[in-house]
């Protein structure tokens, strides 16, 4: 005697083994995806995302090794600056963060917020 379900992405009879829960890859592909889609984005995803995008972002708009943007046209692309992985310190005190490779240092010029992007150098190590 066999058992016949249906497939719980789409809905089609299944035939074959009665343990069967899907008629083919691309439905049990599909039920995962919707599954974890309903489930809310982890603090860690989020957290992970960003500090991508930010690195994408930054090495987007720093193509000549030290330039100055203004913060308005990084915030547009999604740039967070609360989010960085680590930080150092200039022999003037200035910190400058860091997504990664590429850094940004907050300045305000005439009332304009602008970043300075730079990208690591090996004598920061020190």
């Amino acid at each position: 005697m066999r058992i016949y379900k249906e497939c719980l992405h789409c809905g089609k009879e299944l035939k074959g083994r009665t343990d069967k829960k899907f008629c083919d890859p691309q439905c049990k592909s599909g039920y995962q995806y919707q599954k974890e889609k309903q489930n809310p984005e982890r603090f860690y995803n989020k957290v992970d995302n960003q500090l991508k995008l930010n690195r994408k972002i930054l090495k987007e708009f720093n193509k000549g090794g030290k330039v100055t943007v203004r913060a308005e046209v990084l915030n547009e692309s999604g740039f967070n600056s609360n989010f960085f992985t680590h930080y150092w310190k200039n022999s003037k005190g200035d910190v400058y963060l860091f997504a990664y490779e590429y850094g940004f240092l907050k300045r305000t010029e005439n009332t304009v917020e602008k970043y300075i992007l730079i990208q690591w150098q090996d004598y920061m190590e020190k």
